[in-house]
């Protein structure tokens, strides 16, 4: 094989389409180019001259499966740039809004789209009800992805594009049957969850190879909203400061901006989590997975599955904690006057780090901004390990099982993409 092009269409959780090429020459890997397209649709540009309180809802509406992600970082930046210092039980509500969000995003990819490859399916409803195993992991799916989506939709009023978090605070708060209701579902899901971690944990795929970590770490308790951004090598940046640490790389084959941090390339995710904040996961997590964390530090991208099931249920046994320790109540919204200022949101989306950073005039109006998205950072770590995978593959390995092995790869970073079990297009051209 002496040119290979691997072509994905229809990747709508990018915001647009990407494309993947790899050149092989004389049986060695030439070049990997993984192009996403019409990855931003404007929407940087389109939030100029709008008002900062329309601001959320319209950055939402950059992905369809993690809005809530968006909203709550667009909410942070546009707090910071008001001086808004939200109050204790605001602060709580979003982190079981981003708990919601997880629980049921992860269940989406843990079980839709990564465990078809360990059974040898091609999609999860390809799973036999007659066989016990697999009917129970049908089921599970089912009823953790309704766990999340419900404790979402009491917080925030619905598990995508939320409407009830808003600059300030909420406009709306649960009621104390919603709250035991969420108790109850939250609670019976945990044996599925942890079959989930179970499953995954012993996958058959592996793939190592030595890259870098960063991520948002909370000073005291694992979750998805405070803290510094850390780097596996101990590097700790502001929040405010992000823009001086990551590089902006223009990839002329892509529509996407790539970064790196100190020139080189890295990972946000669930990984990247879990290397850099296990120790603040939830004592009731810990107690029962000491053998699954032992495995992190992980540069096996695979392990970014077996982060993801554990954050399940560190959300989950986070959540109904907190849901049993607090009382809501209602409580006004908190607002100030515009002014001239910068401000920057920064919270970890279920596939990673998230920024936006927004210029508000004296008058309300934001003048310009900024999103990095997590599939964005990724991008060059993705081509990096691509071409090691394939080359170690080559020169025996037959077109069909590259693609797959390919696929299975991509799937583990879990990226922005709507990928089904064959996501992947291949386009053949051999000289």
């Amino acid at each position: 094989m002496h040119t290979v092009d691997l072509k994905f269409d229809h990747l709508t959780k990018v915001e647009g389409a990407a494309t993947l090429d790899i050149a092989i020459r004389d049986g060695r890997v030439e070049s990997v180019h993984f192009k996403i397209e019409e990855y931003k649709r404007f929407f940087t540009k389109a939030m100029e001259g709008k008002p900062i309180a329309a601001i959320p809802q319209l950055l939402a509406r950059i992905c369809g499966t993690c809005s809530n992600a968006h909203i709550l970082c667009s909410i942070e930046a546009c707090e910071h740039a008001l001086d808004i210092e939200p109050s204790l039980q605001t602060k709580i509500l979003r982190q079981l809004t981003m708990y919601g969000l997880n629980i049921r995003d992860h269940a989406l990819h843990l079980y839709l789209f990564a465990m078809p490859d360990i059974y040898g399916k091609d999609a999860f409803l390809d799973f036999d009800e007659n066989d016990p195993e697999q009917h129970q992991l049908l089921h599970d799916a089912f009823e953790i992805k309704a766990a999340g989506n419900y404790l979402a939709t009491i917080v925030a009023g619905r598990s995508v594009h939320a409407i009830y978090p808003t600059i300030g605070g909420f406009n709306h708060f649960p009621g104390k049957e919603e709250i035991d209701e969420a108790i109850k579902k939250l609670g019976n899901i945990r044996p599925a969850v942890l079959r989930l971690i179970d499953v995954f944990q012993k996958a058959p795929f592996h793939f190592d190879r030595k890259t870098n970590f960063m991520a948002l770490v909370p000073k005291d308790v694992y979750g998805f909203i405070d803290g510094v951004i850390k780097t596996d090598d101990g590097e700790i940046i502001e929040e405010k400061d992000y823009r001086d640490h990551l590089e902006r790389i223009v990839l002329p084959y892509s529509q996407a901006s790539a970064y790196q941090h100190k020139r080189g390339s890295y990972m946000v995710g669930a990984l990247a989590r879990m290397n850099l904040a296990k120790d603040l996961l939830h004592a009731r997590t810990k107690s029962s997975l000491r053998g699954a964390l032992d495995i992190f530090s992980s540069t096996d991208i695979f392990m970014n599955n077996v982060a993801q099931a554990i954050e399940i249920l560190h959300c989950l046994d986070h959540a109904v904690e907190i849901l049993q320790s607090n009382t809501i109540i209602q409580e006004p919204i908190v607002k100030k006057a515009p002014r001239d200022a910068v401000g920057v949101g920064v919270v970890e989306a279920p596939r990673g780090t998230l920024y936006h950073q927004y210029h508000v005039r004296k008058d309300g109006v934001v003048t310009s901004g900024e999103v990095i998205v997590p599939t964005g950072q990724n991008q060059i770590n993705i081509e990096e390990d691509i071409f090691v995978l394939v080359q170690n593959l080559l020169p025996d390995a037959a077109k069909e099982k590259i693609q797959l092995e390919v696929e299975k790869l991509i799937r583990a970073y879990d990226p922005c993409m709507s990928c089904a079990a064959h996501f992947l297009k291949v386009r053949w051209n051999e000289a």
